[in-house]
């Protein structure tokens, strides 16, 4: 399968022949599962201090019933204070949790190697429906071949006035100006300093990012990955495929070096 490649003025610029990794079926399951696990890997273990709200003298009574009172925990001492209020268990105020959460509970999610493969060849392929792209809600409108493919004059790019030029020519300047619209939140996420919420545009996908890096620090939503580090994670961000990506033409070269067996198992049946 040929797709057009378009310059950075957004003209086009002859046509490249698509590997074979373009050609794996899409399993939206299996990006999920490989969303969700991967995911995982940045969680940080949390627990609370074994003796947490049971740092304080309190008893029940001895014996405990024939007193006229529950049989909660109470202060002890004199003088005032919290004298004689529960305290300690669970249901009192300062008392421990029930059920803390424990640093011990496994977080760490694994995944089959040859598993999380095939969910990024999956979600690689998927780049290439328009479908699926605008079903994620990004703006394409006048954008006619899926994957985006550029020249590898992109990757030579380091000004963020150079970039929005490129932007206007592929027509992809309406997707990013999608995030202008949204409305800061308010109650307790702003309280806590997340009173905005930046959500995904573009997504550059290079041989070598270290230039255009630069060049889209100031553009909401714009993001640029090398082929070796592309993961499930920057295409189906929230595991809801699939991203509006942009290759370089080098990147689709490197792409076609992707190893994997079901790639094996299709060039044999093919």
């Amino acid at each position: 399968m040929k797709t057009a490649v378009h310059t950075t003025t957004g003209t086009k610029d002859g046509e490249v022949e698509l590997p074979l990794v373009f050609s794996t079926p899409f399993r939206r399951e299996l990006i999920h599962k490989a969303f969700t696990n991967l995911t995982s890997h940045k969680f940080q273990p949390q627990g609370r201090h074994p003796s947490a709200g049971q740092d304080v003298v309190a008893d029940s009574n001895d014996p405990p019933t024939g007193q006229g009172v529950s049989r909660v925990a109470r202060s002890t001492g004199g003088g005032g204070g919290r004298q004689g209020q529960g305290a300690e268990v669970a249901s009192t105020r300062g008392g421990r949790q029930a059920h803390p959460p424990i640093v011990d509970k496994v977080i760490y999610k694994k995944l089959n190697k040859k598993e999380n493969k095939l969910a990024l060849c999956s979600a690689i392929a998927a780049t290439a429906s328009k479908e699926l792209v605008g079903q994620r809600g990004h703006k394409i409108e006048g954008i006619e071949s899926f994957p985006i493919i550029v020249s590898d004059e992109i990757e030579s790019i380091s000004k963020t006035n150079e970039m929005t030029k490129i932007l206007d020519a592929l027509k992809l300047t309406q997707d990013v100006e999608r995030l202008e619209s949204r409305k800061p939140r308010s109650g307790q996420s702003r309280l806590r300093g997340r009173s905005k919420k930046v959500g995904k545009s573009v997504l550059f996908v290079t041989k070598d990012d270290s230039n255009i890096k630069k060049a889209i620090g100031a553009l909401p939503g714009v993001e640029a990955k090398s082929v070796k580090d592309l993961s499930v994670l920057d295409l189906a961000p929230g595991s809801d495929p699939i991203r509006l990506t942009v290759y370089s033409k080098s990147a689709i070269e490197e792409i076609g070096k992707i190893k994997s067996t079901h790639l094996e198992v299709m060039v044999k049946t093919q």
